[in-house]
């Protein structure tokens, strides 16, 4: 009878701590790149210079050696639950050092 009323009494206390979750490690978000918002995009326009391009945005994350008129930016934020948000910036400049187009992806 002892027996039986143990074996009740942990199979109860089992039970009752199946709902709990168990402690894991905090985790925290992670950028990368350079943080692009619609704000800074607003105010760029065709025919800026690279200096202002470089004065709105900060200096891009991909400077191509091949393509030394194209300026790339990035952004990439993985959330702690590991959720991914990615945005891209293309900026292609011509000859004379204006910008003469603009390819988001935000």
């Amino acid at each position: 009878m002892k027996k039986i009323i143990l074996i009740f009494i942990l199979h109860t206390f089992l039970a009752g701590c199946s709902g709990l979750k168990f402690p894991s490690v905090h985790k925290i978000g992670i950028q990368q790149g350079n943080i692009i918002d619609e704000e800074m995009t607003d105010q760029l326009f065709l025919g800026m210079s690279k200096p202002q391009v470089k004065y709105v945005l900060g200096t891009p994350v991909i400077n191509d050696t091949f393509t030394l008129n194209r300026w790339d930016y990035s952004y990439r934020y993985i959330s702690p639950n590991g959720e991914l948000d990615k945005k891209s910036l293309t900026l292609i400049f011509d000859a004379s050092d204006t910008l003469k187009e603009i390819i988001k992806t935000l």
